[in-house]
């Protein structure tokens, strides 16, 4: 599984819906050495206040998947989020909430 999948285990609190599919994650730039990962990341919106929660779950998440990595998580405005980043699979589970 790559670092890409492995976000799909971070859950947005309030939503309940993986941050892959909800379209929060931007880009993943893998750099070998140092062995580090830079998460570009949105939030629904700028004052969720699940925001820290969600980066330090990234964070911890990658940490625990692949030990000796560095993981950036860096917070992105633009474009804006919508629901039209959502992935089908992310609308599917919206459904049930």
């Amino acid at each position: 599984m790559g670092i890409f999948q492995s976000l799909k285990e971070v859950i947005d609190p309030e939503l309940y819906v993986n941050i892959v599919d909800l379209g929060l994650v931007y880009g993943v730039i893998l750099t070998k050495d140092p062995l580090s990962v830079k998460i570009e990341l949105t939030l629904t919106s700028k004052g969720c206040p699940m925001g820290d929660a969600i980066i330090q779950d990234v964070e911890q998440t990658l940490m625990r998947l692949y030990p000796g990595l560095t993981v950036n998580v860096e917070l992105v405005w633009e474009p804006s989020w919508s629901m039209d980043m959502v992935t089908d699979e992310g609308h599917a589970a919206l459904n049930g909430f």
